[in-house]
């Protein structure tokens, strides 16, 4: 197991601080993040947090999946490395798509 968990099903509420805390009684805490939708900044339920060490992230994913956190009941999982992600296709690179130009009717 990685040291590096992925938080699932967190209260929209809860900041970076407060998850570092929570996973503080379990180990060394490397970072905390909760992620936030790029727009809005509000939180979208899910987070990742870094232990010291692998045996801390086992520690911590064994106490604290499945249990209460500020009223939901939050996922501990090990994350998976990201991988690259294809690039958005959009068509032709315009505003249409692909489409050919939309003729006037007058």
């Amino acid at each position: 197991m990685g040291a590096k968990l992925y938080v699932r099903n967190i209260s929209y509420n809860v900041t970076d601080e407060r998850l570092q805390q929570h996973f503080e009684q379990h180990g060394t805490v490397v970072s905390a993040r909760v992620i936030a939708d790029k727009v809005s900044g509000r939180s979208k339920g899910f987070g990742f947090v870094e232990m010291g060490s692998e045996g801390e992230a086992e520690k911590a994913t064994q106490a604290l999946n499945g249990t209460d956190f500020e009223g939901r009941n939050i996922v501990v999982s090990e994350a998976r490395p990201q991988t690259a992600r294809p690039p958005r296709s959009g068509g032709e690179g315009g505003f249409g798509g692909g489409r050919p130009p939309r003729r006037d009717r007058y």
